[in-house]
């Protein structure tokens, strides 16, 4: 079965207003539907640097007691929090390289070798 969705705690945590700490969460894979979707979004349009902030307030799916997260929420979380979510979305939504089962035809060694689509 596919895992589409992957639990995480933060390393510093989300105190939200009223002083409440948040670091368990779940993420889930992102969708076509995220991608196009943030890069329709104005603030992305405008600075395509803020494009991992829409990503990840579409992707996470719960912080502690929060189920949504805005965009302005993830711009107020902790550098070392916002850098470990970035690295857990590249993580989970990264495409493993294809791989094909290879034999050599000299010694008849079994090996795995990467396939190059370009």
């Amino acid at each position: 079965m596919l895992q589409t969705e992957y639990p995480f705690t933060l390393p510093k945590g989300f105190q939200d207003a009223e002083g409440n700490l948040h670091r368990e969460g779940t993420m889930r894979l992102a969708t076509a539907a995220d991608e196009i979707s943030s890069l329709r979004d104005p603030r992305v349009r405008e600075n395509p640097g803020y494009l991992p902030v829409v990503l990840l307030s579409r992707v996470i799916v719960r912080l502690g007691s929060l189920d949504a997260l805005s965009p302005d929420l993830v711009e107020g979380l902790f550098t070392a929090d916002f850098q470990y979510l970035s690295d857990l979305y590249e993580a989970i939504n990264r495409v493993e390289p294809a791989e094909v089962s290879c034999t050599c035809p000299h010694c008849g060694e079994v090996f795995r070798q990467p396939v190059n689509f370009i």
